[in-house]
């Protein structure tokens, strides 16, 4: 009987532990991350560029060379001038909702193709692809600055214009 007492005691003392852990771990990304000031929307215009690297490459056979000389130029942006970011940009592609955005947008782009070729107006034109690039460009834009946005305030770090 005593036996069951303390292991019960024993499992309440890993709990407390456990939880007093959690919270530590939670805010542990905040302190971390209390100097770092957000990205600004510019850089994510790479991000934009890649969810409009489809279309644009339909328009315009030559698009993959300028999206590779972006790539490039996103790197070496993001290696130099935003360096002291790098946490920050880590945080947000770990964040699971970073993930979902990117398969949302996918999915968008799967669907809204397949739902235009179902009725028979398959985007096919030039216009119609640089149309598109321009809302897959935008859509991808804003959902990650509004991310950010949500992180830093959920983290508690204030404004992230």
């Amino acid at each position: 009987m005593s036996g069951v007492i303390t292991s019960e005691r024993d499992q309440e003392r890993d709990q407390e532990r456990d939880q007093g852990q959690d919270q530590a771990t939670a805010t542990a990304p905040a302190t971390d991350l209390v100097d770092v000031k957000p990205l600004p929307v510019w850089f994510f215009a790479f991000e934009g560029v890649c969810g409009a690297a489809y279309d644009l490459c339909h328009a315009w056979s030559g698009a993959w060379m300028v999206i590779a000389a972006f790539a490039a130029v996103n790197i070496v942006v993001g290696l130099t001038v935003l360096r002291r970011r790098m946490k920050l940009v880590r945080a947000m592609l770990k964040n699971s909702r970073t993930r979902k955005i990117a398969f949302g947008l996918i999915a968008l782009r799967l669907s809204a193709h397949a739902a235009l070729g179902a009725v028979g107006a398959e985007v096919t034109s030039a216009a119609g692809h640089l149309a598109f690039a321009a809302v897959m460009f935008g859509a991808t834009v804003a959902l990650l600055y509004v991310d950010q946005r949500i992180a830093f305030k959920a983290l508690g770090l204030g404004d992230a214009r």
